[in-house]
């Protein structure tokens, strides 16, 4: 019974290493990190060449695009702390100054070079605009309605 409980106990540790060496060399070098720009900023040497996804807002007079191309530059912010951005590409119909963006990229030492960029939708709700709409005398959602047919 004893030599049993040895393979299994040496097939559970082999499998084990192989599952683990597995999810290792395949996982590793497509993880990001998702980080706030300022997060970075903090301490960009340990960012440095690693794949991360940079949360921020674009700082609106920053944004230039060279003549003829598809290449931006442009600054990302948060909390005061701005980072220089670099993209190529077709950029969201709601990237503008100001607008949220999510970064894909890695940084080096001279900003972000982002290989994907998502601009995220202005919210379509402003706190003031809802105010007024709570006080109004329309039945409130899922109320019975009364009325002729």
């Amino acid at each position: 019974m004893s030599q049993k409980i040895v393979r299994v106990g040496i097939t559970v540790a082999v499998l084990g290493t192989a599952l683990g060496a597995l999810l290792y060399t395949s996982l590793g070098e497509s993880m990001q990190y998702y980080k706030y720009a300022d997060e970075v900023l903090a301490s960009p040497a340990e960012w440095q060449g690693k794949n991360l996804q940079v949360h921020g807002y674009v700082v609106g007079p920053s944004i230039s695009r060279k003549p003829e191309t598809l290449e931006y530059r442009f600054d990302i912010q948060r909390n005061g702390k701005v980072m220089r951005a670099f993209y190529t590409g077709i950029v969201p119909d709601t990237f503008k100054g100001d607008s949220e963006v999510v970064l894909t990229g890695q940084l080096s030492d001279d900003g972000f070079h982002a290989t994907e960029m998502t601009a995220k939708c202005p919210s379509k709700y402003d706190e003031a605009q809802l105010a007024p709409a709570a006080n109004s005398s329309s039945p409130a959602l899922g109320a019975p309605q009364t009325g002729g047919d």
